[in-house]
């Protein structure tokens, strides 16, 4: 088959520009070939090179004692003590879930995992971050069907829990959807694997599934927005095989073991193009690959379909050559290929045979570490003006409109789908704050969180990038974690538009100062730009997931609320209605500044709730809904009545930050307001117990609101 022209259409397919080309001709002092031509479309573009994001991203705290490995690696890794570490990220499969929702989704779970447990990490607990349209979209209902079903298909099949989450709708994802995945494992300290290729003329392998056709050009469709000719991109869609991703694991966990791997990549994103520059660039090594070797599951790939496949459960290890034999048998063991395509080489060269043919031949160092990078214009995003309305509603119609609302009503038909006990180390299910799961064989347990409020980044990219990790702060702190470190997930739309790239600058100036204040470094990430459909963007979305550490499972503040139990207030009384979900869900208002978050108050709150974990009984954050949901949460859960002292709208529904709702026993509430006394701001709120939902005189019956909380998700989606 003869290789197309080189043409000025066929570059901008390739989500090249003008100047990006002209650059690709002075590094090789030549035309391309074809192949060539997708090499540098798949290194160069946003997904892999991250060229609009490196220059602010570098500017984000990374490093701190309990850091063993910070970005730059497949996934982060945190020490936990003991000799173990927690190895986490989290990665966006945004436009494969638009174009094709199953598979789209299982595949971003597939992924993630396969980022865990090459570094040596057996994966056990896995969190999705999900953002759909309006529910009376005609393309919401398959969205949401497809996405929660490969999410739930792939992770109960590869059989680990998805402990946590969340879901939200807005009209701004209308015509692009998100769906981040999450996924942490363990590993030993001292058996920790990286992808920096060492050692010349050392084998290179390719392990796992066969190469096919799905998923050529994913990664440079990720990194476009979406138009009229979206249905033209299905192809560029994996498709994913959980079983052969678990017996991959189990291959490559035991191939560990034997000595044998020097390096190990998987493959996602440009496939076998992307893992062997990126071992071969941090190893300041060459690379050169024979595709006649590749295992092929369909029949006459060109060299070009080869380097760009996304197809799924593959990876690719620089080999210690004397333990080949026992490498191979692993694998064989398993049933899965393992293939030498090729070895490192001492030169700075990509070389690409064919048949015999060369194919490519490149600097292998300018297609990764010397991509392209952009200092792109951007604007401050105008500063909100403060909301000043005095809203006025019944307090229980307030929390109707909340409840009844897909954004906060009870999540189980989503989290139902998916497995959150196998593996038999899930202490808390989804839907009851932080995931958390016992350390297999220790007293140690891991809390996951993630955590997002849009509405707020838009208003105030800075506030609201601060906000998400306040949040996940307290949602860890609430289940008595000590918070050890953060992924984000940066979600935005064009970052050629400098009012978009201003959302992205102002929030990550925010994320990377709570980071700093709060001791939760970003150990790992993913950037998704260009989420937009004809010109309309999507929320500034910056996901923040985060994981915490509790030494002991004996100090997890966790159960119900019971009869009789005191609810007290950490924090100051709710005040701030700007952007809240009151105002977007009771009064269809997106008005307003985002919530202040004052990291001082956050850090000195969230100490004190871990300082007296032995006192509190119960403890949730408050968040979007303020204190009226989160106490109906906890009344909820517990199917038992709360009383609160309060009808005032914004004390009921204000979302000021740095604050905690406590449940605790009368002798516990005493004694914590004792040790509260002249320390922190803690006052008692009400009571729980009854069967009545009560604020101040509006009053109403636990079990209607609980009906119409419990329903509401399932009827907006059908």
């Amino acid at each position: 088959m003869q290789d197309p022209a080189i043409t000025e259409d066929l570059i901008a397919s390739h989500g090249l520009s003008a100047d990006e080309y002209q650059r690709l001709l002075e590094i090789i002092g030549r035309e391309p070939t074809f192949t060539e031509l997708g090499i540098f479309s798949a290194m160069w573009n946003e997904h892999c090179s991250y060229k609009s994001s490196k220059k602010w991203l570098r500017t984000l705290p990374t490093e701190g004692p309990q850091v063993i490995c910070g970005p730059g690696e497949n996934a982060g890794i945190v020490d936990i003590g003991d000799g173990q570490a927690v190895v986490f990220k989290m990665e966006s499969h945004n436009h494969p879930s638009y174009i094709e929702p199953y598979q789209g989704a299982a595949t971003g779970v597939g992924g993630i995992l396969r980022d865990v447990f090459t570094m040596g990490a057996r994966p056990i607990a896995a969190m999705n971050s999900l953002s759909f349209g309006e529910p009376g979209h005609p393309k919401t209902r398959q969205l949401v069907s497809g996405v929660v079903a490969g999410v739930g298909g792939y992770g109960n099949c590869f059989g680990v829990p998805t402990v946590g989450g969340e879901v939200r709708f807005h009209p701004a994802y209308n015509g692009n959807c998100l769906v981040n995945a999450f996924a942490a494992g363990i590993a030993d300290t001292d058996k920790i694997f990286y992808s920096a290729a060492s050692g010349i003329g050392m084998p290179v392998v390719y392990l796992g599934a066969k190469t096919g056709r799905d998923g050529v050009g994913g990664a440079t469709m990720a990194s476009a927005e979406f138009d009229d000719t979206i249905e033209e991109k299905r192809p560029t869609v994996q498709v994913g095989d959980p079983f052969t991703e678990k017996r991959l694991m189990e291959a490559t966990l035991e191939l560990m073991q034997t000595g044998a791997v020097i390096s190990i990549q998987d493959m996602g994103a440009a496939g076998l193009t992307c893992s062997a520059v990126e071992m071969g660039d941090k190893g300041g090594l060459g690379v050169k690959l024979n595709l006649e070797d590749v295992p092929q599951r369909e029949e006459n790939m060109t060299a070009y379909e080869m380097m760009l496949s996304e197809s799924q459960e593959r990876m690719l290890m620089v080999l210690n050559p004397e333990l080949e034999a026992e490498a191979r048998a692993v694998f064989v063991k398993w049933d899965l290929d393992f293939a030498i395509v090729g070895e490192t080489i001492e030169e700075d060269r990509f070389l690409i045979l064919h048949n015999g043919e060369v194919k490519a031949d490149l600097p292998l160092s300018k297609l990764s570490s010397t991509a392209p990078e952009y200092d792109r214009p951007w604007v401050e995003t105008p500063k909100a003006a403060p909301f000043k309305d005095k809203l006025e509603i019944d307090p229980i119609e307030g929390l109707s409109a909340l409840i009844s609302s897909p954004n906060y009503a009870r999540k189980h038909w989503v989290w139902e789908q998916y497995d959150s006990q196998v593996m038999a180390d899930t202490i808390r299910n989804p839907g009851a704050g932080s995931g958390i799961v016992r350390v297999h064989g220790t007293d140690k347990a891991l809390a996951f969180t993630s955590d997002v409020t849009p509405r707020y980044v838009k208003a105030n990219p800075f506030e609201g990038g601060k906000q998400a990790v306040a949040e996940a702060y307290r949602n860890l702190t609430a289940c008595g974690a000590t918070p050890l470190a953060t992924t984000d997930n940066m979600n935005f739309g064009n970052p050629e538009k400098p009012e978009i790239m201003g959302q992205f600058v102002g929030a990550i100036k925010g994320i990377g100062e709570a980071v700093a204040a709060l001791d939760m470094p970003i150990v790992s990430g993913n950037v998704s730009l260009y989420n937009e459909t004809d010109g309309t963007g999507i929320l500034p979305t910056p996901t923040i997931g985060a994981v915490g550490l509790i030494d002991h499972v004996d100090r997890i503040i966790g159960g119900k609320v019971q009869d009789g139990y005191v609810a007290l207030l950490l924090g100051d009384d709710g005040a701030h209605l700007g952007q809240s979900a009151l105002l977007c869900e009771a009064f269809d208002r997106e008005d307003g500044d985002a919530p202040a978050v004052d990291l001082d108050a956050e850090k000195w709150n969230g100490d004190f709730v871990r300082n007296n974990h032995a006192l509190i009984d119960v403890c949730t954050d408050i968040a979007d809904g303020g204190l009226a949901l989160a106490a109906f949460e906890l009344a909820d859960a517990a199917g038992v009545g709360v009383a609160l002292n309060t009808s005032d709208t914004a004390v009921l529904f204000g979302e000021d930050q740095a604050r905690y709702l406590i449940a605790c026993a009368p002798t516990n509430a005493k004694a914590l307001l004792q040790a509260a006394d002249g320390v922190a701001q803690l006052h008692e709120i009400g009571t729980f117990g009854g069967d009545s939902v009560t604020f101040g005189e509006a009053s109403a019956p636990l079990q209607g609101l609980s009906g119409t909380f419990h329903s509401a998700f399932a009827k907006a989606v059908g």
